[in-house]
């Protein structure tokens, strides 16, 4: 395991051990949260702990144009009184997923410093959002970081059934008229899978994103 301190650099991401675990330290900067970003890497850790900085292997992802819409879905994108927005509600979307209870977790890793971080990037152009309402309530959204043709997806929550998934639909569709090589998921979750997500080599993922 390697310990960063105030120089900007990361280690290569092969020297990652088992369950992905890359590195330690460092800050939370713009400047090295695009640097990870772009180096297959990103930061996850509970709050009054050390910054840890991840790349596993596999790689979990989606292609854009491999979104899978079942039956019923694609009636809710017809049919639904959704409405989708991007870039107009980033505070609120990341406050909703940071206090999103999920199995087998403790707290949450979108800490106050986390949260000041990506509220940066988002003023920088960087970080995305998209949000779901309903009859003018945001009920669904998710965010994460554009690299122009990656897509790293950081985190989506639904206070309604199929929010986040009606979100997560549109943005691969977007994605997907502008060329996008993937959306990084970064890990494996059966919602994801059912969405068309699947593992992929990290170097595979490596070339995806440096190509």
């Amino acid at each position: 395991m390697y310990y960063l301190d105030d120089q900007l650099w990361f280690p290569p991401v092969d020297h990652a051990n088992d369950e992905g675990l890359l590195a330690v330290g460092g800050d939370l900067s713009p400047e090295r949260l695009l640097l990870a970003y772009k180096s297959g890497i990103f930061p996850w850790f509970n709050e009054d702990a050390l910054i840890l900085w991840w790349s596993p292997d596999p790689r979990m992802v989606l292609f854009p144009k491999e979104i899978k819409v079942s039956k019923s879905m694609r009636k809710v994108l017809r049919n639904s009184s959704f409405e989708l927005t991007k870039n107009k509600a980033f505070e609120q979307v990341i406050d909703n997923c940071a206090q999103l209870e999920r199995k087998g977790q403790e707290g949450t890793w979108i800490t106050p410093k986390m949260k000041a971080a990506y509220l940066d990037l988002h003023q920088k152009g960087f970080a995305v959002s998209y949000e779901v309402w309903q009859a003018k309530d945001l009920v669904g959204g998710l965010y994460g970081i554009d690299l122009g043709r990656v897509f790293c997806g950081e985190s989506m929550f639904s206070l309604v059934s199929n929010a986040s998934k009606y979100a997560f639909i549109h943005l691969a569709k977007e994605l997907e008229t502008k060329d996008y090589k993937l959306i990084d998921c970064q890990v494996y979750t059966e919602h994801l899978a059912s969405l068309g997500a699947i593992e992929i080599d990290r170097t595979v993922f490596m070339s995806y994103l440096k190509g």
